[in-house]
């Protein structure tokens, strides 16, 4: 099987590169957002333009973003992801301790996000009609499995929402992104 292109399996280089504020919130409006320049980018991310510049920069270097062709004239430069998906186990930088540092800085701040924006999303749900408010929702559950079983779980679930990437309808008068976040891990207990 092939690997999907718009998936990239993150090497020591570029996690190093991507564990930086700026760096991995402008990939993260790339990949959101679609193209940008540096300059509505940093009106985006509050920041200002010569920083958006070097910091995507850094991000091409490693093959995380690129320059579209298709779009921008003269000094105007437009960015563009190269990739949708960023996938990395921590395993995969055992030995490197710069890496592992890198991989956990970025799973902290992913983390942080998604509090973030579930803080959002609970502020702001009551503005939404009842169906998104009956379609979205938290869950969580304990299973008891080997490492085995989980990455086995893991990967069903993720083909499964790469089913319902496939299929998306961004058409749709209805249709709005939407954030699915999946973590899996022991549980540590209550603290």
């Amino acid at each position: 099987m092939t690997p999907d292109p718009r998936v990239v399996k993150l090497d020591s280089r570029q996690i190093r590169t991507l564990a930086h504020p700026l760096r991995s919130r402008l990939l993260g409006a790339l990949r959101i957002g679609g193209p940008a320049t540096a300059t509505a980018l940093a009106q985006t991310l509050d920041t200002n333009t010569g920083a958006t510049s070097y910091h995507l920069r850094q991000l091409a270097e490693v093959g995380l973003v690129a320059e579209d062709p298709e779009r921008g004239t003269g000094r105007q430069r437009w960015w563009r992801a190269v990739h949708e998906v960023s996938q990395w186990q921590s395993t995969d930088f055992d030995g490197d301790p710069d890496a592992s540092a890198a991989s956990d800085w970025i799973q902290r701040d992913q983390l942080r996000l998604f509090a973030e924006q579930a803080e959002r999303w609970i502020s702001a749900q009551h503005d939404y009609p009842a169906a998104w408010r009956g379609a979205a929702g938290f869950n969580d559950a304990v299973v008891t499995l080997p490492p085995d079983r989980l990455r086995q779980l893991t990967e069903e679930i993720w083909q499964l929402v790469k089913r319902y990437r496939g299929e998306s309808v961004p058409d749709d008068p209805g249709a709005e992104q939407v954030l699915i976040y999946l973590t899996a891990f022991p549980w540590m207990g209550e603290s």
